[in-house]
């Protein structure tokens, strides 16, 4: 087990009003998996996702990752997870503009002082091919189209190759064709044993995954529900 969450609650503080997030949260996740998690604007997937990415931590309950309690972690452990066990693809991207592809790619890898600058050129040119843009490399995101951007993220997701990749609303920013592409990358990537969480308001996206759980009001709804046919 990669995950583990047990009665997870988070409030914050509105002046003298302690607001409720999320809501008695339990949910695993095995190596191999791959899982959607569900639900509307406002709904408390954006904070669950941040604390499943050791961004921010439960007022109440526990989270395990790898066999070790997050809220245990000192702020040092807590990067190295960030860094070299999850993989993190946003809606926005977040590329570095005046970095090129595979210089963006690079970066994850800036933290692992063991590896040659020409041994991290390589391994960041291997997840760019993973991901289909062989021929993009030396082009910087200015230069890319949405999806493009969106396929430079995961390769920087995947370079390390972490324990699990958390993508938050990946299609969010493209369009229908650029999404379906996504979506088959992450199909492609589980296949070969990647361990994924996505994060979307999209039924169709969250659809694609082996299991979907939907949330509301900072509560799961019910179990997790199976792939839709």
């Amino acid at each position: 087990m990669i995950i583990e969450l047990k009665n997870v609650f988070k409030t914050y503080a509105q002046g003298a009003v302690e607001v409720p997030a999320l809501k008695n949260i339990s949910m695993s996740v095995y190596e191999g998996d791959y899982l959607a998690i569900m639900g509307p604007s406002g709904s408390g997937k954006s904070t669950l996702m941040n604390i499943i990415g050791c961004l921010d931590e439960p007022t109440s309950g526990s989270y395990n990752f790898d066999g070790d309690s997050v809220l245990a972690l000192h702020d040092g452990r807590l990067s190295e997870i960030r860094n070299r066990y999850i993989g993190f693809v946003f809606q926005s991207f977040n590329l570095m503009p005046r970095q090129t592809a595979v210089e963006n790619v690079e970066l994850p890898l800036l933290y692992s002082k063991h590896i040659s600058r020409s041994k991290r050129r390589e391994i960041a040119s291997e997840a760019l091919v993973r991901v289909g843009l062989e021929d993009r490399m030396d082009f910087k995101p200015t230069q890319l189209s949405g999806g493009q951007k969106q396929r430079v993220a995961i390769a920087r997701a995947i370079v390390n190759n972490p324990r699990i990749i958390l993508a938050d609303e990946p299609t969010g920013a493209l369009d229908t064709k650029s999404g379906e592409q996504v979506m088959e990358i992450f199909e492609k990537l589980n296949g070969e044993g990647a361990t994924i969480l996505v994060i979307t308001h999209e039924r169709d996206i969250a659809g694609r995954a082996k299991q979907m759980y939907v949330i509301r009001d900072g509560e799961f709804e019910s179990p997790p529900e199976g792939a839709l046919a």
